[in-house]
């Protein structure tokens, strides 16, 4: 009987986490957000198991550097729910870079996570810093250029 064909199939204990930080600056939001996904469900990892959560911790900064093309930039809108009547907001692009510059890498990387329970868990893993200070020095972060 051959063994080395056995499928490798990693486990939660097994999983080695670390922390890799991305620089935002001049990058396209559509491109950054999908690295960013990738990086927290671990597919950039050899041993990735798709039902276990392998994935790493990913610290963005210079989030308010973040660029997006075409004339995204005048039309793209958020919109959100208030919960009252005539309560539907609409917040276009510019506006919200504005405001909440972190805010728009969140809301691009966790739609194109899975709508699992898995990914909920792979979303808090994401920490978004619109300058270039972060408050994480104690994870110990990689520096990745993506």
């Amino acid at each position: 009987m051959n063994h080395k064909n056995k499928t490798f199939l990693l486990k939660n204990q097994n999983v080695n986490r670390q922390w890799i930080i991305l620089d935002a600056t001049g990058k396209t939001l559509g491109r950054f957000a999908s690295e960013i996904a990738k990086i927290l469900r671990g597919k950039h990892k050899t041993d990735f198991t798709p039902h276990v959560d392998c994935g790493d911790g990913v610290i963005v900064i210079n989030a308010d550097k973040i660029e997006v093309t075409g004339a995204k930039e005048a039309q793209k809108i958020y919109r959100y729910y208030t919960g009252g009547m005539g309560g539907m907001r609409e917040i276009n692009y510019k506006t919200m870079k504005a405001r909440k510059p972190e805010y728009i890498i969140e809301h691009a990387v966790k739609g194109m996570l899975p709508k699992t329970r898995l990914a909920s868990h792979q979303i808090k893993r994401l920490r978004v810093f619109a300058g270039t200070e972060h408050n994480l020095a104690a994870q110990k972060p990689v520096q990745a250029n993506v």
